[in-house]
């Protein structure tokens, strides 16, 4: 409900800052309305909050201090305080940070942003030179409209000094416009291709879903290749037809470029961008014109979920079951369960669309609480890949090699024909592991218990758990004798050093995170390898997120059971994603596809189930043993990860925290632990883990709550809440 405040009305304002909660201030003159930004005095500074409501009062009014503006940007909605309010208390996170996330644009508090264009302007140029004609003929071609500095100097082929000479001539006009202009307008036009009657009706049920103007969550399941893109942009039409906005999740930065020009071939325009790879500047007119409406179609990363929408009508959540949707780190929320807390309040649909679903998603659609939708067959002519096992135990491999004769020969094939190759290993860098063969010392990081992987491409070792790097070094760190360090395992880049002696004439590249210094540059590569720049791809994970490179015939998995080892619950169910996922980059255009799995096990029930195709089959069995579990999705878990640079005082306080678990005990939780962290000590911090399990019905947020209340943290020491976690790191 929005309240209109006079003038010394007390209010309540939320900041960013780590207090808890509201506090209290007087309305400024003019007045004030909820969910109004405004800059507020707290001690010494000056800081931005939100309106959140009437204020609580008790104590002498004389104290308190006046709100010292308020923000020329539109008011947060009662629906986007809801989500922010609802979205703290469901992952346990204070207020303010949750908040935080809300206003995370550049310059909120600063007055409309200005820049600079060029139109056609009444004067003439004492001389004229051919630059200056082209300048001229450029803007008059144009009739009338303006450039920046930059667009007009790129049109017309010249410097941007040529441009500024006929300003000072007055032959160009220099004008200052609004920076944070609206997005242009997108024409929601019937769909270019011709789907499929499978296809249609996969559309035709989401536009329905659309058009009703109320909450569903669809689960949009299609194999590898069958179009689920263009199913759901006919969702994203029906909603831009209806006027409300929409918004698209992307898992990874890399995937959009391709997907902003389908959005603009099937639009007409290019749709608004948020992540963390697009600039300052825009991701300012980003922010501000969702929140006027001058956006209708964003697609974005997870935190993309947070921006300012009038009226938001859907939300796509673009493979759903990748795990990067998940915040490991600040404030911990998955942003697939958040996009389905943010439609239920306002009103929208949500679609969930993946090649392979979460087992939360499968389990929640088998249920009836979401709708189901299938695509069962590729679009076009493109046929599902041929999947095999490569046995490894049969196969005549020397210790230092890792691509069998088998998977080398059909690399081969598929270069005389002229077509791509992917191999695929899910580890970055040279090597794992760097041992000294004289004293067996394995190099670790000085801050984190864990190894330093070898990146020989940049002549460093690298810890990928807090990023500290240092030298490869000739001697051992610990016996000082030189020339004995050795690498232990594949990375892709060795994998592509075997590959590069192996096929000398082909031409090879690496796609992985940590190679490209940008998310520009990393796009730039995978367009390049999509244009037919490479013949063999080698790649990490990065890889399986849904890219289209129509010449690949050949996935190649170096390590199939690399995701089998371990505890984690969702082993299984991630190693068959990522082999499902991997291998469906194969024959995804004319051209039938193959895909080989080296294994050591291949009669494991998880290799069985991915090689056999009947993904039902498999999520029903794994569906039956969570169940029996009693774990998610057939149950709750919570982690408890505490940190500290004092090793005996993480214990201490953790072991305090396991002993008086009575408010746990009342819902019948079970607590685990403390136990150190798999990886016990990061950037210096000793880290110790507790586990919570509890029902699926049971009410296990304030039972957290008040189980962390009992106790004051020491001031060095770290707690976080990680409801329904992923990694168990």
């Amino acid at each position: 409900m929005i309240c209109q405040f006079n003038e010394g009305d007390l209010v309540a304002v939320l900041t960013t800052q780590p207090l808890g909660k509201p506090l209290d201030y007087k309305a400024p003159s003019g007045g004030c309305l909820t969910g109004a930004f405004v800059e507020v005095p707290l001690g010494p500074r000056k800081v931005t909050g939100v309106i959140w409501g009437p204020g609580e009062g008790g104590y002498d009014p004389a104290k308190v201090r006046p709100i010292l503006r308020v923000l020329d940007v539109p008011a947060m909605l009662g629906e986007m305080r809801e989500f922010v309010t609802r979205a703290a208390d469901y992952t346990l996170t204070p207020l303010p940070a949750m908040l935080r996330l809300a206003m995370r644009s550049p310059g909120l508090g600063d007055p409309p942003s200005m820049r600079k264009v060029y139109r056609l302007g009444s004067g003439a140029p004492a001389r004229m030179t051919d630059a200056r004609c082209r300048v001229l003929d450029c803007l008059r071609e144009m009739g009338g409209l303006a450039f920046t500095l930059g667009e007009l100097a790129e049109a017309a082929g010249v410097t941007p000094s040529v441009v500024k000479g006929l300003v000072k001539s007055g032959a160009v006009a220099e004008e200052d416009t609004p920076r944070d202009l609206p997005y242009p307008p997108l024409v929601p036009s019937a769909s270019a291709y011709d789907l499929t009657p499978e296809q249609r009706a996969a559309a035709e049920a989401l536009r329905k879903g659309v058009e009703s103007g109320a909450y569903a969550t669809t689960l949009l399941r299609g194999v590898t290749g069958s179009g689920k893109t263009e199913v759901y942009l006919e969702a994203v039409a029906a909603c831009l037809r209806a006027g409300r906005q929409a918004l698209v999740l992307l898992p990874e930065i890399a995937l959009t470029a391709e997907f902003l020009t389908r959005v603009e071939a099937r639009f007409g325009a290019r749709p608004a961008e948020w992540h963390s790879g697009i600039t300052m500047t825009e991701r300012r007119r980003c922010w501000r014109m969702v929140g006027e409406g001058g956006a209708s179609l964003v697609v974005g990363a997870r935190s993309a979920l947070f921006l300012p929408f009038r009226d938001l009508g859907l939300i796509v959540v673009d493979e759903e079951h990748d795990t990067s949707y998940k915040q490991e780190d600040g404030v911990l929320y998955n942003a697939r369960d958040m996009a389905v807390l943010r439609a239920s309040i306002a009103g929208a649909q949500v679609v969930l669309a993946s090649a392979t679903p979460s087992l939360e998603s499968w389990a929640n659609a088998d249920a009836g609480k979401y709708d189901r939708i299938e695509l069962t067959t590729r679009f076009g002519a493109a046929e599902l890949p041929d999947m095999r096992a490569i046995d490894m135990r049969a196969e005549d491999l020397p210790g230092s090699r890792w691509i069998s004769p088998t998977l080398a020969a059909a690399v081969q094939t598929r270069l005389e024909a002229g077509e791509q190759a992917l191999l695929f290993l899910n580890r970055r860098g040279y090597a794992p592991v760097t041992v000294c063969r004289a004293c067996g010392h394995q190099i670790g990081c000085d801050h984190c218990d864990a190894r330093m992987v070898e990146h020989r491409f940049l002549k460093r070792l690298v810890c990928h758990q807090c990023g500290e790097t240092k030298p490869m070094p000739r001697a051992c760190p610990n016996c000082g004798v030189e020339d004995k360090l050795a690498p232990v395992g594949p990375g892709v880049e060795r994998l592509a050093e075997e590959t590069t002696a192996l096929f000398p004439e082909a031409r090879v590249e690496v796609l992985s995170s940590d190679l490209f210094g940008s998310a520009r540059a990393l796009k730039a590569k995978i367009e390049a390898i999509a244009a037919g720049a490479a013949d063999i791809v080698i790649g990490t994970q990065i890889v399986a997120k849904g890219h289209n490179f129509p010449a690949l015939t050949l996935v190649g998995v170096i390590d199939a059971d690399l995701g089998l080892q371990g505890s984690d619950l969702r082993a299984a169910e991630r190693t068959f994603q990522l082999m499902r996922q991997v291998a469906g980059r194969a024959g995804r255009a004319w051209r039938p596809g193959a895909a080989l799995l080296q294994t050591f096990q291949p009669e494991h029930s998880v290799i069985r189930a991915i090689l056999g195709g009947d993904e039902e089959a498999f999520w029903r069995a794994e569906a039956t043993e969570r169940k029996a579990a009693g774990v998610p999705p057939y149950g709750r878990l919570a982690g408890i990860v505490l940190s500290s640079p004092d090793v005996q005082e993480v214990f201490d306080f953790a072991t305090g925290l396991a002993r008086a678990d009575a408010p746990l005990r009342r819902i019948a939780a079970q607590v685990y632990g403390p136990a150190p962290a798999p990886i016990a000590r990061i950037r210096g911090r000793h880290r110790v883990r507790l586990l919570v399990k509890a029902a699926k019905t049971a009410p296990i947020q304030p039972a957290i709550a008040a189980w962390i209340g009992q106790f004051k943290p020491p001031t060095n020491l770290r707690l976080a809440v990680d409801i329904d976690p992923q990694s168990f790191y």
